[in-house]
């Protein structure tokens, strides 16, 4: 680097004179040789290290504050939001010259006596921290909510969540930004010499004083500059690479390598082996919570909804629901888009509030409490959902991105239920292996066909010992080629006794597999019954007229 920009000075230097004698060769070596001589200056140096020491503690407390002026940006609480916004507003469009000389003179009438190094530690941090805010709120908006809807599904807290499944995939967009935020927050710290920070800058002006050498003694503080500002972008990119969700499939890296070699080479996929044919899949009632197989006889209610009313905005979606599924029970819940299935799966995990009636499952409340003859939310959401075991399978998967199949199924048990995690590891790899696709255990998300990636949605539903599975329409967004692997697994559960609640338009599986349809039609149930009374001899109008859209009875 000192080659190159040696010869690019030399050149500047070549053309600015016009000739190149012996003499001013000469001359020209010199200043190079006084250029790089103050570059190693232990004088310049130590400024050089002030400077970093400011950054680097600057960056540190503006990041932490950043990220919680960000999470108070993205309050539901207005006041929260408002602060936050108006420290962002007036920080941001204030010069930190301005700020670090306030906070210098400010200080001391107030009883406040700190050194001019700490001062500017204090003001570079207040003023990172509402740059930084903006960068993490922005990486955090640009991960799929559906990121958090699926951690929620699973007990997690808003804690969790952000920390093991947001910020991981936000990092991607996060630090990019971040790194020129902190390259200009090195170059910056010159600032600080007008509170006589005794930093880089401020120590080449003092040389500059005394011997009046401006070209080398700056061009000398450039290079330092320069070299600094390297080594944060040599970070950038290994962070960038760290964080990259398109790594090598089958090459766990950080924390997956060290769970693969905490849990033993008996948890470690076979390369040799293949993915077993969903067909051949044995399920064993133990297997899928300890439900024992059972046709249902209507005298054991498990989920039983009173009077549900949903609404968003002035939309009432659901319009007085009531609807009792009994245990070891497979419900079937059609209808045409827009008729509220999926918001009542929702509702019953409490992934949405409730606005009138209730929900039990298994006799308990999810996540609400009676208060003055009514209910009302509990404070601890995420451990009601975690306590309740209700497994969830979304439309799109919903599975976290950056973690590979293994890690998707391992994090519930591990962050919710407390599982050791060589445990969790080894009760993935079972459940991987029962749905075809141990050999893939180590695979990113993305390298998975969509049926791939609902099996492995399905399996990670049942790591978490469900008592109760929720499908949200599992194989609308898959290729019909890809829909018979899904329904298969979803026929052993079945078959297993599991009690389940299906939204789903695929007639042949509703025949098969149901014991019950319940066919919805804008927020209300409008008939139901067993699958042959339903799709043989459907009474309502509005359910013929359904199924003759869907070809399956004649017009």
């Amino acid at each position: 680097m000192r080659i190159a920009l040696a010869g690019l000075l030399a050149s500047a230097l070549v053309a600015s004179e016009g000739s190149f004698s012996p003499a001013r060769s000469s001359e020209l070596l010199e200043g190079l040789r006084e250029v790089f001589g103050y570059s190693l200056s232990g004088f310049l140096l130590d400024g050089a290290l002030t400077a970093i020491k400011i950054a680097v503690l600057a960056l540190v407390a503006g990041t932490a504050l950043g990220l919680l002026l960000a999470v108070m940006r993205l309050s539901s609480f207005a006041p929260v939001r408002g602060i936050a916004w108006f420290y962002i507003w007036f920080v941001r469009g204030t010069p930190i010259i301005l700020q670090l000389v306030f906070l210098y003179d400010a200080l001391p009438p107030l009883g406040i006596k700190l050194s001019s190094f700490t001062t500017a530690v204090i003001g570079f941090a207040l003023n990172e921290a509402a740059f930084m805010a903006e960068i993490i709120r922005g990486g955090i908006l640009s991960v799929d909510r559906k990121q958090s809807v699926a951690a929620a599904a699973f007990g997690m807290s808003h804690h969790q969540t952000l920390r093991r499944i947001i910020l991981p995939q936000a990092m991607r967009s996060i630090v990019p930004a971040m790194a020129n935020q902190a390259i200009s927050l090195v170059k910056g710290t010159a600032i600080a010499s007008v509170i006589f920070v005794n930093e880089l800058t401020f120590r080449s002006q003092q040389i500059v004083g005394q011997n009046f050498k401006f070209f080398t003694v700056f061009a000398a503080a450039g290079i330092i500059y320069l070299v600094m500002t390297s080594a944060i972008s040599v970070l950038q990119s290994y962070l960038e690479r760290h964080f990259n969700m398109e790594r090598e499939p089958g090459r766990p890296r950080g924390l997956a390598r060290l769970r693969l070699w905490a849990a033993g080479p008996a948890a470690a996929p076979d390369p040799a082996a293949h993915s077993t044919p969903p067909a051949a899949l044995k399920w064993a009632a133990a297997e899928v919570g300890g439900v024992p197989p059972r046709k249902p006889d209507g005298s054991d209610p498990f989920v039983v909804c009173r009077g549900v009313h949903k609404a968003y905005g002035s939309r009432e979606v659901l319009r007085g629901i009531d609807l009792t599924v009994n245990r070891g029970e497979v419900v079937v819940v059609m209808g045409p888009s827009g008729s509220g299935k999926s918001t009542l799966l929702r509702l019953v995990n409490h992934l949405e509030h409730l606005d009138r009636g209730e929900i039990t499952v298994e006799g308990k409340l999810v996540g609400y409490e009676r208060w003055n003859g009514k209910l009302r939310p509990i404070r601890n959401l995420a451990k009601a959902r975690a306590d309740a075991r209700i497994g969830m399978v979304f439309q799109h998967f919903g599975l976290f991105d950056h973690f590979t199949a293994v890690e998707n199924i391992m994090e519930a048990p591990v962050q919710v239920h407390g599982v050791p995690p060589a445990v969790a590891r080894e009760e993935a790899m079972r459940l991987l292996a029962q749905v075809g696709l141990t050999f893939h255990a180590d695979h990113l998300p993305h390298r998975l066909s969509g049926g791939q990636q609902q099996r492995v949605a399905i399996a990670r539903a049942l790591a978490i010992k469900p008592d109760l599975m929720l499908f949200d329409e599992p194989t609308s967004a898959l290729d019909p080629e890809l829909v018979g692997e899904v329904l298969t697994a979803m026929r052993r559960l079945a078959e297993a006794g599991m009690t389940m609640m299906v939204v789903t338009h695929e007639v042949r599986f509703a025949r098969e597999v149901a014991d019950r349809i319940v066919f919805m039609d804008e927020g209300q149930i409008v008939e139901q019954g067993a699958p042959s009374e339903i799709l043989d001899a459907p009474v309502h109008e509005r359910t013929q007229r359904f199924l003759r859209m869907v070809d399956r009875i004649p017009a």
